[in-house]
């Protein structure tokens, strides 16, 4: 007779029957209740699978040195915005951010605490309750990373920040508790993480097209040249072999400012038009500012 899983007796039933109805006077019931307990004692004996392992991820200091032509441009000093009228005049284009999972930590000090972020907020904060860009660069030097650096626009992404070079303290405590940072050393630990995020095409695209809102003076619809040409070359140098050339164009081009429909072109075309231009649909949806670049580098090209 084969054993059962749960139950090593190697009884018959007829065995089994006259030990229950035997010695002891057992009923059926005691009987058939004595073989459960049987069968939850040796349920009891099975070890549950251990699901919560003891090793976790240990995070390193790191300071990231910024990348050629990954710079922000200087902007210049703004008038703070308004408190009253902050988030009608200062509100972004909002795009969609991942969940950042942080290592689970050993010890209890190691979790995330809201009242140590917003003390470190309060570091560089001042009476407006805002981080302004004399404290930035304080801050900036304290995480080990140039202000023009390109994790800086990573960062503001998260922070879901209004204006290039100012923290308020709604947007510091919303994007760092989405980090899990609450001092310098955990926002070091994921400095290499927001460098790449840049690798991912869809948050690319999304940090590109936040940039727009970010780096624009907020009574402008549209960026002016000097600032779309720092942040296009922040954005794309490192990936679009056409930028030197495109850049170019835009230094001899008639263009004071960029708007908002030509500077997401700009990504597309980066993407999808070949460096030689031979796949380009000249009765495409192109902006016109495009149309004129691919007529503008096929004349200098033909003539040189």
């Amino acid at each position: 007779m084969k054993k059962s899983l749960f139950n090593k007796s190697q009884q018959t039933p007829e065995e089994e029957e006259r030990q229950c109805g035997g010695e002891g006077g057992q009923t059926n019931n005691q009987c058939h209740l004595k073989g459960t307990s049987k069968t939850s004692g040796t349920l009891d004996k099975l070890n549950p699978l251990d699901l919560n392992g003891k090793s976790s991820r240990k995070y390193t200091v790191q300071l990231v040195k910024p990348m050629k032509g990954s710079t922000m441009p200087v902007k210049k000093k703004r008038k703070l915005p308004d408190s009253d009228d902050h988030e009608h005049k200062c509100k972004i284009t909002s795009f969609t951010r991942p969940q950042i999972r942080g290592a689970r930590p050993i010890r209890a000090e190691k979790q995330f605490s809201s009242k140590k972020c917003l003390a470190w907020f309060h570091e560089y904060a001042g009476p407006d309750n805002m981080v302004g860009p004399e404290a930035m660069e304080k801050f900036c030097e304290d995480i080990g990373v140039e202000p023009e650096n390109i994790i800086m626009l990573v960062l503001a992404w998260h922070l879901e920040a209004a204006n290039m070079g100012f923290f308020t303290k709604e947007e510091w405590l919303r994007g760092m508790t989405i980090l899990q940072c609450d001092c310098t050393e955990s926002l070091q630990s994921k400095l290499e993480y927001l460098r790449s995020e840049l690798n991912d095409s869809i948050v690319f695209k999304n940090i590109y097209r936040y940039a727009f809102d970010f780096a624009r003076d907020k009574d402008q619809r549209s960026l002016d040249m000097d600032t779309a040409k720092s942040m296009l070359a922040l954005l794309l140098r490192r990936t679009w072999p056409l930028f030197p050339v495109f850049h170019q164009f835009l230094e001899q081009s008639k263009y004071k400012g960029m708007n908002k429909d030509q500077w997401y072109n700009v990504l597309e075309f980066s993407r999808t038009i070949n460096a030689d231009l031979s796949n380009y649909d000249e009765d495409g949806a192109w902006p016109v500012l495009l149309d004129e670049f691919v007529e503008w580098r096929k004349a200098w090209s033909s003539s040189s």
